[in-house]
C-alpha cells in the first residue's frame, strides 16, 4: 500500500497565524478561510483543478494590507507540499500545462528539484479584483516556490480581465503541480536525479 502523502502546518507570526493541511493524492476537495475573499476563490480553483484536498484557516493583519496574508499562505502551502512529498522518490519532478482561460492564455513549468527560483512574466492591463491587488499574485508565487523548493516559471501569454489573468494563473499552476507531483511507475520508487539527490 502507498504511503499517504499528507502534510499539515501551524505558523503564527505577529502578522499572521495560518493552520492548513493537505492530501496531494485527493479529490479535490478544500475548506478555504484566510480573511480574503478573492484568495479563498482562487485556492478553491486551485484545490479544485490539481484534485488536491486542502483545508485553510488564516488570520492575518487583513485591516493593513493583503500582502501579509497573501504571501504567508503562500509560505504554508509550500511548505505543505514539501513536507507531503516527502523524499520525492517516483515523482514525475516536471511538470507544465497550458491553459485558456476566455480572452487569457496562461502558461506555467515547475520543477521539484530543491532549486527555487521563480520567473513570473505577467503583465494585465488593470492590477485590480476590487480591491486585491493582483501584483500580490506574485509574493504569493515566490513564498511558494521558495518554501517548497521549486523552480517556477509562469508566464501570461495574454489576457486583459484582472480576474480571468489570476484564476488562469491558479488554474495553470494546479495543473502543472499535479503533474510534476505524480508518481510514475517506471521509477520504480528512484529518485528523477542523475545526481541521486534533490
Amino acid at each position: 500500500m502507498a504511503k499517504e502523502r499528507i502534510a499539515s502546518v501551524e505558523r503564527n507570526t505577529k502578522e499572521t497565524q495560518i493552520r492548513a493541511s493537505l492530501n496531494i493524492d485527493g479529490v479535490g476537495s478544500s475548506t478555504i478561510d484566510t480573511g480574503v475573499p478573492f484568495l479563498d476563490h482562487m485556492l478553491t480553483l486551485f484545490a479544485s483543478h490539481g484534485l488536491f484536498d486542502i483545508e485553510v484557516k488564516a488570520e492575518g493583519d487583513v485591516e493593513v494590507d493583503y500582502h501579509h496574508t497573501v504571501e504567508d499562505v503562500g509560505i504554508v502551502l509550500g511548505s505543505l507540499f514539501k513536507e507531503a512529498l516527502g523524499d520525492k522518490k517516483g515523482i514525475r519532478r516536471y511538470g507544465f500545462f497550458i491553459l485558456p482561460m476566455d480572452e487569457c492564455l496562461c502558461r506555467v513549468a515547475i520543477d521539484l528539484g530543491n532549486r527555487p527560483y521563480l520567473a513570473y512574466h505577467v503583465d494585465a492591463p488593470t492590477s485590480y479584483v476590487r480591491d486585491f491587488n493582483i501584483t500580490l499574485i506574485k509574493e504569493f508565487c515566490r513564498a511558494y516556490s521558495n518554501t517548497l523548493g521549486s523552480n517556477l516559471h509562469v508566464k501570461l501569454e495574454y489576457g486583459e480581465e484582472p480576474h480571468h489573468v489570476v484564476e488562469s494563473i491558479f488554474k495553470c499552476l494546479a495543473r502543472a503541480v499535479d503533474i510534476a507531483s505524480q508518481v510514475d511507475e517506471r521509477l520504480k520508487g528512484r529518485l528523477p536525479s542523475t545526481k541521486g539527490m534533490l
